[in-house]
């Protein structure tokens, strides 16, 4: 069965046209409550329960309402945290016992996106034959439970407190961050109140950015998909580093002090070489965009890679199939099992702090030996429905540049799973050629689509 509503990551568009609507937002909790309904077995009385958290963005409020209204006629208990990190959903789920987890978030997306997605119990994404049952029953007419059998609604009025203390726990007990200037760039969303507290309480001084959040400000030129803001907060702060998460706080970039960028290749490595002074790492999930350096660096700390689809869910898939704890993407979703059941932001920040003060290292020299490929990703937005895979002038251009690149690269085309775009990705030894071919490759689908 194919999918007609969810994505790689949830139900997400522009607010205000279908799906991200509220009606379907109440007809989504229904049958997202139902579902959990029918497959619970609860003691005689007892409501399933589920919590609901969001970003920043003004629509939020909206979606909420229609999402507690749906599940409560499901005969579903809400529990509501307001703002509140991905990520912190995700272990509030499991820490609170319930039978889901909700998101209201369209991530690092501008505030006129917003989305739902869903977690399991166990605080990692929905499997896929439960998201298919909730589009099934989406099919249907909505109902109503009796009212003596309608879920109830209630406020966890500690949960920033739960997940900050959360947090902390995952940094080792015999370091602290005593000494260092940070600056927090939380791109005016969910972290605003719970990020700069985090690394505050473990002893560092603290600089807040993007942390005014005004319901229509979410990842303005802040946050982790806008390097430049974190750069200029570290030079401007005159911090030791830089962490720069996104609007829903499971992404994460971090800058040195002289405002160099890692992504999330580079601090996935710093992550894996500690381990891996400590201990046999038996290897490390990416997925197609990480960069051959990334790789190549891996395997001279004898720690293998594979590569998933883009997207988190597929890292965690792999993860999960062979048993591995580590994984993450480019883009700044890094995934520690051994810590959180899902990517966390500010989880992944600390694994990397833990690894430099360990070896009372910068960044910069703990990626001495990883050389990163040139890579230029363009973005291209594309018609609804465009098949570019059967265009033979974007096959031609891609043939084009993998010969240019003489077997030292690799060519990508990829749809993304949450925007109308076709990301081309080229990366090789030279940056001019890689620029070049990305950029050939990019006009070619322009014109394909405006003949």
């Amino acid at each position: 069965m194919s999918r007609k509503y969810f994505g790689t990551d949830g139900v997400r568009g522009l607010v205000g046209k279908a799906p991200i609507t509220p009606d379907f937002a109440m007809r989504l909790g229904y049958a997202a409550g139902t579902t959990l309904v029918a497959q619970e077995q609860l003691p005689p009385g007892e409501h399933p329960a589920v919590l609901i958290g969001k970003d920043t963005r003004i629509s939020g409020y909206m979606l909420e309402a229609a999402l507690e209204a749906g599940f409560a006629a499901a005969g579903v208990d809400v529990c509501l945290v307001g703002p509140m990190p991905t990520p912190a959903v995700a272990y509030l789920t499991r820490a609170l016992r319930l039978q889901a987890g909700v998101v209201i978030s369209a991530s690092h997306n501008p505030y006129y996106d917003n989305g739902i997605k869903f977690f399991s119990a166990r605080g990692t994404k929905l499997p896929d034959a439960v998201e298919l049952e909730i589009e099934s029953r989406l099919e249907q007419p909505m109902g109503c439970m009796e009212s003596a059998k309608l879920g109830k609604a209630r406020r966890i009025e500690d949960a920033a407190g739960r997940y900050i203390e959360f947090c902390k726990s995952t940094f080792p007990n015999e370091l602290d961050l005593r000494g260092l200037r940070i600056a927090v760039d939380c791109a005016h969303g969910a972290d605003y109140h719970v990020a700069p507290a985090v690394f505050h309480e473990l002893g560092a001084e603290v600089t807040r950015f993007g942390v005014s959040p005004n319901g229509l400000n979410i990842n303005e030129e802040v946050g982790a998909t806008h390097p430049a803001s974190i750069r200029k907060a570290v030079l401007d702060s005159k911090a030791d580093i830089g962490i720069s998460l996104d609007g829903d706080g499971d992404r994460l970039i971090m800058a040195d002090s002289t405002g160099n960028i890692y992504d999330g290749d580079q601090l996935l490595y710093v992550i894996a070489r500690h381990q891996a002074r400590q201990a046999k790492v038996p290897g490390v999930v990416g997925t197609l965009m990480s960069n051959l350096g990334f790789e190549h660096a891996l395997d001279r700390l004898d720690v293998p890679l594979v590569r998933a689809k883009v997207g988190d869910r597929y890292v965690l898939e792999q993860l999960m199939e062979k048993d591995w704890l580590l994984g993450g993407e480019n883009s700044g979703h890094i995934i520690c099992l051994d810590k959180h059941s899902t990517g966390d932001g500010i989880v992944a920040a600390l694994q990397v702090l833990a690894a430099l003060r360990a070896g009372k290292e910068t960044l910069a020299e703990a990626c001495a030996d990883l050389r990163m490929y040139p890579q230029k990703l363009v973005n291209v937005r594309m018609p609804d429905g465009f098949d570019w895979k059967s265009e033979p002038g974007i096959a031609a251009a891609q043939t084009a540049a993998e010969k240019n690149l003489a077997g030292k690269g690799r060519v990508l085309l990829r749809p993304s799973g949450t925007e109308p775009l076709l990301r081309v990705m080229v990366e090789g030894q030279e940056a001019a050629v890689v620029t070049a071919e990305a950029e050939a490759i990019a006009a070619a689908v322009r014109q394909a689509f405006s003949q």
